[in-house]
């Protein structure tokens, strides 16, 4: 009994944990919102430990700031930050890159598994591609984090993944307050998946190397605007009405 109670209280965590996470990047949470573990418990209708224990794990993930008088706040990540999240990424990638080619061509069976699984990836930057073509941020975010997340599977090292992965979560989470409000958005969502695909699918490492490098500079092209200014201001969801406290601490505005 002992044990199918720990099991409950972690998967409730994990569901907690991922519910908030969404909230933040589809930008229903905003940088800088703060909230207690107490309304968030009242919210999903469960006891404060496996919120407090969700919410503390978001702040690993550095996705949230604990304060022990006043609860807990959502993230805000600068301009700087995002650079120097582009910049880890492009080097850690640079390293897989290095090392994927360096290594003999995978066994027969490995070959078997890795087609199995581009094909699932093929269809995520399908997906992720159309999704940016038609500037629907919330579709492109989902199907992102996957394309990318199985993607890395195949270096066959899950801590390197497992790394990128925080990255890009963080990535998307400095950048959903700015592209909400901006009107010219569509025209800086990367669109090259497919691209990528294919120079994995064909092991040709020129054609990775130019496609990563496109990634990472359009990244940092994107970094370039924002800290000139342009736009000028963030983009944010809805706020409740002033002195409205019964909004919904982790939905403001619906």
């Amino acid at each position: 009994m002992r044990v199918s109670g720990a099991v409950t209280r972690s998967t409730l965590r994990q569901q907690i944990a991922d519910a908030l996470r969404d909230e933040v990047l589809a930008g229903r949470l905003q940088p800088g919102r703060e909230f207690t573990v107490k309304q968030i418990a009242e919210q999903y209708g469960v006891s404060a430990t496996p919120v407090r224990e969700a919410l503390f794990d978001l702040s690993a993930q550095g996705l949230l700031e604990s304060d022990q008088h006043r609860g807990f706040r959502v993230h805000q990540f600068s301009v700087a930050d995002y650079r120097s999240m582009v910049e880890a990424r492009t080097l850690v990638m640079d390293g897989v890159i290095r090392d994927v080619f360096r290594k003999q061509p995978p066994s027969p069976a490995r070959q078997l598994r890795n087609r199995d699984a581009l094909v699932s990836v093929r269809r995520r930057a399908e997906e992720a591609a159309r999704a940016a073509r038609g500037g629907d941020l919330d579709i492109l975010i989902g199907y992102d984090l996957r394309f990318w997340r199985e993607l890395g599977a195949l270096a066959d090292n899950t801590y390197i993944s497992d790394f990128l992965h925080r990255l890009r979560v963080q990535a998307w989470v400095f950048a959903v307050p700015y592209l909400r409000g901006d009107a010219d958005a569509r025209d800086w969502l990367w669109q090259g998946h497919p691209d990528l695909v294919a120079a994995v699918t064909l092991r040709d490492r020129e054609a990775l190397r130019v496609a990563i490098d496109k990634y990472n500079r359009h990244a940092m092209s994107w970094a370039d605007r924002l800290a000139a200014g342009d736009p000028a201001r963030r983009g944010h969801a809805p706020q409740p009405p002033d002195g409205d406290e019964s909004a919904d601490p982790a939905r403001p505005g619906a």
